[in-house]
């Protein structure tokens, strides 16, 4: 699994100019699903982007969760995160989940983000889709 978390403090995403997912404060996560990933990765993943304390407190300090600054997730689909590109100028997918069941696991991802107490929006999978955002910091994690 590739996922891009970047904290924002705006982000949206559009398809065919109609907005599927807006948030305010809190993390975008583009997440690309490779072949070898399994469901039984899924909730580590989840746990460890809704904890990781990347937010500032009041000294300034990386130290509060998404949860702590009541921020939101906006979730978006991104198998070019799964690219190869060892050989050539062409980057090659082979890396990346099968359609259906990367679909299926970005799913389950949703589901699991929509277990803790935040608002989750999305993007749409397999879409050409626009994402804006204000990266905060700007402070992006690549997992």
């Amino acid at each position: 699994m590739r996922i891009v978390l970047q904290r924002v403090s705006e982000a949206a995403v559009t398809v065919d100019g109609k907005i599927t997912g807006q948030i305010k404060k809190g993390l975008l996560i583009l997440l690309g699903i490779e072949a070898k990933d399994t469901d039984e990765m899924l909730p580590a993943y989840v746990n460890k982007i809704i904890k990781m304390r990347i937010f500032e407190d009041e000294n300034g300090k990386t130290n509060l969760s998404v949860t702590d600054v009541c921020g939101s997730l906006l979730v978006v689909s991104q198998f070019t995160l799964c690219a190869d590109i060892s050989h050539g100028n062409r980057p090659g997918f082979t890396n990346a989940k099968a359609p259906a069941e990367a679909e299926r696991m970005y799913e389950k991802f949703i589901g699991l983000c929509k277990e803790y107490p935040l608002t989750v929006e999305r993007g749409e999978f397999g879409a050409d889709m626009k994402v804006s955002l204000i990266n905060d910091g700007p402070f992006t994690i690549i997992m």
